[in-house]
């Protein structure tokens, strides 16, 4: 097995090493161990998002965790596109659902599950839990 990256690898990543802005556009690499279930999991304290109602920004602890098929979700790609919704007002519960759905249209894994910590806002925080498996897939 080869223990380096192959280039053809790299051949479809078109944000990774450019100039950075936002963006939503997740862009994926193959899964060079296909035959395994394992979990990746990204996580950010910078995910950002408005109040459709007020303006007002809401801050959130983000965790996409993933058991991939074919793809791996690139980190920049992810980056970038997080930081499309710094000004978009939006729900935190539809954006949750709206990550793991374009999340899930990128790779198609196996399994994965978006969790949002939202920080708390007129004293209630909110967290969000969205998860989807693959139809067929059974976590082992």
């Amino acid at each position: 097995m080869q223990k380096s990256t192959p280039p053809e690898d790299l051949s479809r990543l078109t944000l990774l090493g450019r100039e950075a802005k936002p963006s939503r556009k997740l862009e994926t690499f193959p899964n060079r161990h296909p035959d395994r279930d394992y979990i990746v999991t990204m996580e950010t304290a910078e995910f950002t998002c408005v109040c459709p109602m007020t303006g007002q920004p809401d801050f959130a602890d983000l965790h996409i965790s993933y058991i991939p098929d074919a793809s791996i979700l690139e980190s920049k790609s992810l980056k970038l596109y997080l930081w499309s919704y710094r000004n978009e007002g939006i729900f935190h519960e539809h954006v949750t659902n709206v990550i793991l759905e374009d999340v899930v249209a990128a790779l198609s894994p196996r399994w994965c599950k978006v969790t949002a910590n939202f920080g708390v806002r007129g004293g209630i925080s909110i967290t969000v839990e969205a998860e989807y498996k693959k139809p067929g897939w059974s976590k082992p």
